[in-house]
């Protein structure tokens, strides 16, 4: 088909993973959901990182919509460097509009103001994320990035996307890439920055 990428080639409902050499300081330690990767290029959503001082309580006051006790306090994420204003909502494909994007493995994303007042009302998603902001990659850029080796690629899973516990992502998804491996972890040393192309 025109304009997509063939299935072996798409990174959709797969993390990335910030290798320990990612030159780029704004992704250090990162652990990126992707939701769209084509020939239009990529684009993800950072799961590890949350927006200082900001949280879901306060965006529903700033919006006008009531604020359920119990998200008050949930943080809000920062999804990426690219439109930071701008806020999508990463969530479990339970809840479905027409705007959204559904992908791989029970995830889906959407970007509307519906959705936050159905979450707010308890007719949204089982679970989810708003994030602001979102990581972006112009065509090709992200095959670059990843043939100079300052992403690893991580199996998605939802139960990590929506842990809580976001400071501990980044190692729960390196010791992912361990499974299998002699002794079950990731050797961090072990990983080499050079590219090995010749």
């Amino acid at each position: 088909m025109p304009g997509s990428s063939s299935p072996a080639a798409t990174l959709v409902g797969r993390f990335l993973v910030a290798a320990p050499s990612m030159p780029d300081e704004r992704f250090q330690k990162s652990v990126v959901f992707i939701c769209k990767h084509d020939d239009d290029g990529a684009l993800g959503i950072i799961v590890n990182n949350k927006v200082d001082d900001l949280p879901l309580g306060q965006v529903y006051k700033q919006l006008g919509i009531a604020v359920p006790k119990s998200v008050a306090d949930w943080p809000v994420l920062f999804g990426g460097p690219v439109e930071t204003s701008r806020g999508l909502v990463l969530h479990s494909a339970d809840y479905k509009r027409d705007e959204t994007l559904l992908i791989d493995g029970g995830m889906a994303l959407t970007a509307s103001l519906e959705i936050l007042k159905d979450m707010a009302d308890g007719s949204g998603p089982k679970k989810a994320w708003l994030a602001l902001g979102h990581s972006g990659w112009a065509p090709g850029q992200l095959d670059r990035e990843m043939q100079d080796n300052a992403w690893l690629v991580v199996d998605g899973d939802p139960e990590l996307v929506f842990d809580v516990d976001l400071t501990a992502k980044w190692q729960r998804a390196l010791d992912r890439l361990g499974r299998g491996l002699p002794g079950g972890k990731f050797d961090l040393a072990s990983f080499s920055p050079q590219s090995g192309r010749a």
